[in-house]
């Protein structure tokens, strides 16, 4: 081995084979060899996960917290007692005030078990006994781009892999012709921008990014044969690129060529799943009814909530949505409506369609944003309009499928909606109890990379038991 550049590779080869070792011997999950399928660690109460995340930071205070208080106090000073010296963001933290803000929406009680919800979501409020609240969840983030990839990828520095793609490396597909992780973004839709990198692989092998389907001609970017090549002269190529493949890797064993002879075949693949499962013109009319007009116009929120089902009900591991427009610094009372218009009867509609087909026992619904908002009023509180900060310290998401307690509310916030006062969740709670309900021990999934040993959930994290049927 004269050539440095050999023996670096020699070195890189042996360190992840020493790691390799070492995570079979501690149970946990190494790479999967080739036709090898990942096993999870326990019996799984779910099969696959649909994750609608709401980017921007919805209003728990408008949607699910009702606090009486904030409107007996609307236009009063947030007491110091309160905020007890928490940051605000540079939008807020220079206001000469902060006048606490009463929702201007009204609130009832739904359902068997009594949930009150916001008359802006009254579809949701029809399967509330079908819901697992949680009021209590806080994060470390206090501006999106940090918060969302925190969410997603389990730190808030760009570059890890995300949810999807652990889940993906973990436990595989259940349909050979369709990727384990598919994404869909709402179409025409303004607000904080979303990245790739939220879906990516990170150090994982590529084959476990996320695929973004698209509305439009080309579903999928790139999937369809150039002009003038035919799918034999296509499937053709494909197999001599993978002879030289095999041959480069009997030199050197290099996973990344691994990768990418599963990426060119899966692509192959998918030209002949993709569009059998983007063409919703097998769908039923009652099944539009259920999602609304909206679920006809491929790339609207609507329209992903019903392709999700489809590629859920194909073995698809991991579904997710994301859906712009929730950061609401001024203006929120009529913003909000349109957010809620949007995504409210979708959003139901997708959990009661799953259930009509027997496929919520064993799916994992989970809707919710980066954070919360602020109790106080971002700018001027007038009699008709106000806006709210970005509120890292308390916010809700709501979850709804296998193994968990239905009807259900978990944590608790104080009167003023701006502190919790019992069963916090943290970021890395909710991602380790995802993985348990998806059969994964969040402590074992790690993967080896510069030297040390890398999962979601970082070093934290605990499963919250409470939320468990």
């Amino acid at each position: 081995m004269n050539d440095p550049l050999d023996r670096r590779r020699w070195l890189q080869h042996c360190t992840a084979g020493l790691g390799a070792i070492a995570l079979r011997e501690l149970g946990g999950f190494g790479s999967p060899g080739d036709g090898e399928r990942p096993r999870p660690h326990f019996a799984p109460k779910c099969k696959r996960i649909v994750y609608l995340f709401q980017s921007g930071g919805p209003s728990q205070l408008d949607l699910f917290d009702h606090k009486p208080l904030l409107n007996e106090k609307n236009g009063e000073e947030l007491p110091a007692s309160v905020r007890r010296g928490q940051r605000l963001t540079g939008m807020s933290g220079n206001q000469a005030t902060l006048p606490l803000a009463g929702a201007q929406f009204r609130f009832a009680r739904h359902g068997e078990c009594g949930r009150e919800i916001s008359e802006l979501l009254p579809y949701t409020a029809r399967i509330v006994d079908e819901l697992t609240f949680v009021r209590s969840m806080h994060t470390e983030a206090i501006n999106h781009d940090p918060a969302i990839t925190f969410f997603q990828t389990g730190s808030q520095i760009a570059g890890r892999p995300s949810l999807g793609a652990w889940l993906s490396y973990g436990l595989g597909s259940d349909n050979r012709d369709l990727p384990a992780f598919c994404v869909l973004v709402s179409k025409d839709k303004g607000g904080q921008p979303l990245y790739a990198r939220l879906w990516g692989n990170g150090f994982l092998p590529s084959q476990h990014q996320g695929v973004q389907f698209r509305p439009g001609k080309d579903r999928v970017l790139f999937l369809a044969d150039p002009d003038g090549v035919d799918r034999s002269v296509r499937r053709a190529m494909l197999d001599s690129l993978r002879e030289l493949h095999e041959l480069r890797r009997e030199r050197d064993p290099d996973p990344a060529l691994t990768a990418r002879i599963e990426q060119y075949e899966m692509a192959h693949r998918m030209q002949m799943s993709v569009p059998e499962v983007t063409d919703l013109s097998d769908e039923p009319a009652y099944v539009f009814d259920l999602y609304g007009d909206d679920a006809r116009e491929p790339g609207t929120y609507a329209a992903n909530c019903l392709l999700a089902r489809r590629l859920l009900e194909r073995g698809v591991r991991c579904v997710q949505l994301y859906h712009k427009g929730w950061d609401q610094h001024g203006g929120l009372p009529r913003a909000i409506r349109t957010q809620c218009r949007e995504t409210d009867r979708a959003s139901a509609a997708l959990v009661i369609d799953l259930q009509a087909r027997g496929l919520l026992d064993d799916t994992l619904v989970v809707w919710g944003g980066e954070f919360g908002r602020t109790n106080y009023s971002q700018g001027k509180l007038t009699a008709n309009d106000y806006g709210r900060d970005h509120h890292p310290r308390c916010f809700t998401i709501w979850m709804a499928g296998g193994g968990l307690r239905k009807g259900h509310v978990h944590g608790e916030t104080c009167e003023y909606g701006y502190n919790i006062v019992a069963d916090p969740v943290h970021v890395h709670d909710l991602q380790a109890t995802i993985l348990y309900l998806m059969g994964i021990d969040h402590e074992r999934l790690a993967y080896f990379y510069q030297g040390r040993d890398f999962r979601l959930t970082d070093v934290a994290g605990k499963v919250v038991r409470p939320l468990l049927a």
